[in-house]
């Protein structure tokens, strides 16, 4: 197989974009991509194809056959194209099919995009689009949904190994603040400054960011989640382009290598689950992924998990092997997730508070390893530049999971 890099990454701002449509979100994305190439890139002499995340764009735009669409919209039609869909790992599987594209010598470059123009839809039909990614019999008529999926892990997670809301808390706090230091966020403020703002507004007060959280201002989703423990609907795009490492010097003196890669799949069924608080996707997936790399955990600078509900940070954060089972919580309480941390994690504020236009989320990911290994983050930059970063991006409850290794 043919070694790949990643030679560049663009994404949108994450949030609400009543006056842009999902083509129009690639096109911004897609013009920023071409800008961060460090020497440049003639689009269309240089990629060979096209591959496009998107989860729901018939519900969300009523408009499928999105691989034709981006190539017209983008100037670059008549190359190879088609969509991926893996629910919230849409893109991810986009970057796997690039990625196998390149290394099994195909194409030299090729582009990989994630959509999702979410917000056309109110909050129920969203509900009820997202849903789809559950199992319809064995979930779905249950009556169900995501929140309440994620919940019971948060349930089970307790009960198991110790705990409370209370603390899943930090996860919450931290990645609000994550998300203030960075312009590409859905929401750019932490948990105290939206607790200062409410109080104002309100004609209330706060004793503290948890006072704040325990409020009716926080109301409760699915038990033990509350609304700030849950990521947004969202609208962007984000975009990257892969290349054969032995011409990726054409385009920067500083390509991103992806050095392991890995997917698995889990039942998509959570009632057909031995653990709730395992996914046999993740493990699967980040197995491959470090055995590629020839690395382990220990090596692993920083990290993107997929933090879709506060609880699911802490289930990833112990299934990459960064802490034992049952230690993540005790460990995020003890700043080891934090951006002076030893293990950072969602440094630009994760699905929590950058957003999470679902299709989009993979590559958005893989953003912020980009620009935490140039040393380029601005003010969530981590101190001592990272060398490797990991992405592990989940589909649905975690039925599906994508994991990339990154190095610099």
């Amino acid at each position: 197989m043919e070694k790949v890099d990643v030679i560049s990454v663009g994404m949108t701002k994450f949030g609400k974009h009543p006056d842009k449509t999902g083509r129009d979100l690639v096109l911004e994305a897609f013009l920023e991509t071409i800008k961060n190439v460090d020497k440049g890139i003639n689009i269309k002499k240089e990629i060979k194809a096209l591959f496009v995340g998107d989860f729901t764009p018939t519900l969300y735009e009523h408009q499928a056959h999105y691989g034709p669409l981006v190539t017209e919209w983008l100037g670059i039609q008549g190359i190879p194209a088609f969509r991926t869909e893996s629910a919230c790992a849409s893109s991810s599987a986009a970057l796997a099919a690039g990625y196998f594209a390149v290394a099994s010598g195909m194409y030299d470059v090729v582009m990989v995009v994630g959509v999702e123009k979410m917000t056309t839809l109110d909050t129920s039909r969203t509900t009820d689009a997202l849903s789809v990614a559950a199992d319809d019999i064995f979930d779905l008529n249950t009556g169900i949904t995501f929140p309440g999926l994620f919940a019971l892990m948060a349930q089970e997670y307790f009960h198991k190994y110790g705990g409370n809301w209370e603390d899943l808390q930090t996860i919450t706090i931290k990645n609000h603040y994550n998300g203030s230091l960075n312009p590409k966020a859905q929401f750019q403020e932490s948990i105290s400054s939206i607790a200062r703002k409410t109080a104002l507004k309100k004609g209330v007060s706060f004793k503290d960011d948890m006072d704040f959280l325990n409020s009716q201002f926080n109301p409760l989703v699915a038990y033990p989640l509350r609304l700030y423990d849950c990521a947004p609907i969202s609208d962007g795009a984000a975009i990257a382009f892969l290349s054969n490492s032995k011409i990726s010097k054409r385009f920067t003196d500083k390509p991103m290598h992806i050095i392991g890669f890995g997917m698995g799949t889990d039942t998509l069924a959570l009632a057909n689950r031995h653990d709730l608080t395992t996914s046999v996707a993740v493990i699967n997936s980040v197995q491959s992924a470090y055995k590629m790399a020839g690395i382990w955990p220990e090596k692993i600078d920083i990290a993107q998990l997929h933090d879709c509900f506060s609880i699911n940070e802490i289930l990833l954060s112990e299934e990459v092997g960064f802490f034992k089972k049952g230690c993540g919580l005790a460990a995020a309480k003890e700043g080891r997730t934090s951006l002076n941390g030893d293990k950072p994690i969602n440094t630009d504020g994760g699905l929590k508070s950058k957003g999470h236009p679902v299709g989009a989320t993979g590559i958005a990911m893989m953003h912020e390893i980009w620009l935490q290994l140039r040393g380029e983050a601005g003010k969530r930059q981590i101190k001592q530049v990272p060398k490797i970063g990991l992405t592990c991006n989940v589909g649905g409850s975690s039925a599906s999971s994508f994991v990339f290794i990154l190095e610099i």
